[in-house]
């Protein structure tokens, strides 16, 4: 397990891995009190269930969403003390509503692996195997999976509201957050839909990607940074018009990875978003471009959960020699800048904006 970074000292001012050496913390002591919890229910059948979402909560995140939502805080004027520690439980409940939608996309996609470690419904039906229980193991892992997932929706809830903010931040906050939850869900659920129907347009594909990732990567989180702040129409304005685009050049990276990344790096088989049938907008651009016989020839493929890796090569030339790649890669340039002049259009705090400008940065150029 990744080890945290060290806690700053009195009076200094958070960076970015001070930032998310507090998130870790935070974390890990909610998970401390959710498992003394759960251990006064039945200590040995819920261990597990509390040693998966350690797993994945206590990983090797990059707290992207913490970090949008204080800077976000700061940005609006927010106090700057490392010791306020009602705000860093606050943001870090987005950790929680991060692990409930990778749980359930893992699940709703058959993954093998997040993070370099086992998904959690394949960690479930492997203890299922190891138990020697009744039934069949897959079902009892995605049932399980599913019950983690909706657990860390449930404490989501429960560290905003335990995070100690004042009330009126708090109420103020709660909007943010009940919107972006619903969004998520409803994004994933056009996810889910666009690949049933086999709906491959550039519409629908951005359309899933800015509910499904975008909003709740980088908008919401700003967003909630900013009602905890107590910010106003020009401020919020200005971090819907740098969240949106940039939200969307993240899911844009993510998609070029899910066909393009290293394993080694990102955690995932090569070629997953592949297998997974994903109709993402590097696929609805390639199936834009190329003719009739080789759009046919990808949708054969497409969705496809043995294909190997000759065929993830051919899909790949496919994808390249159509000039998608490049379309992509070029839209997530665009989008960036977009985002970046936004930043200029309010009266936000120079640290916090030099942090944003380096937080789209690591959002559109990661490796993992």
């Amino acid at each position: 397990m990744t080890t945290p970074p060290s806690i700053p000292p009195a009076g200094a001012v958070l960076d970015r891995a001070d930032l998310r050496g507090r998130v870790h913390a935070t974390l890990a002591a909610f998970l401390t009190r959710q498992g003394e919890r759960l251990a006064a229910i039945d200590p040995a059948a819920l261990a597990p269930v509390l040693e998966a979402a350690r797993v994945l909560l206590l990983g090797s995140g990059k707290r992207l969403r913490p970090a949008f939502a204080y800077w976000g805080y700061r940005g609006a004027g927010g106090a700057d003390s490392p010791h306020r520690a009602d705000v860093i439980a606050a943001v870090s409940s987005l950790e929680l509503v991060q692990a409930s939608a990778l749980i359930h996309d893992d699940v709703m996609d058959g993954s093998d692996t997040r993070r370099g470690e086992p998904a959690a419904h394949r960690r479930f039906a492997a203890l299922h195997r190891a138990d020697g229980w009744r039934g069949d193991p897959e079902a009892f892992g995605t049932a399980a999976a599913i019950l983690l997932g909706d657990l860390c929706l449930v404490w989501s809830d429960e560290m905003l509201h335990g995070s100690g903010v004042e009330p009126a931040a708090l109420a103020r906050a709660r909007t943010v957050f009940d919107e972006m939850r619903s969004e998520v869900t409803v994004g994933q659920y056009l996810d889910v839909r666009a690949q049933a129907a086999g709906d491959s347009s550039v519409r629908r594909a951005t359309l899933v990607a800015r509910y499904k990732s975008a909003k709740y990567t980088v908008e919401r989180p700003l967003l909630l940074g900013a009602a905890l702040a107590g910010a106003g129409d020009d401020v919020r304005a200005a971090y819907s018009g740098y969240g949106l685009p940039l939200g969307e050049a993240f899911q844009l990276r993510d998609d070029v990875l899910g066909v393009f990344g290293d394993p080694a790096v990102t955690g995932k088989p090569a070629g997953d978003d592949l297998r997974e049938g994903k109709r993402t907008y590097l696929v609805a651009a390639t199936l834009e471009a190329v003719d009739p016989a080789t759009a046919a020839g990808v949708e054969r493929r497409l969705g496809d959960p043995d294909l190997d890796a000759d065929g993830i090569a051919a899909l790949r030339a496919v994808i390249t020699g159509s000039g998608a790649l490049a379309r992509t890669e070029q839209r997530i340039a665009d989008l960036t800048g977009t985002a970046l002049d936004e930043l200029t259009k309010a009266d936000l705090d120079p640290d916090a904006v030099e942090v944003l400008r380096a937080l789209a940065t690591a959002a559109t150029n990661r490796t993992v």
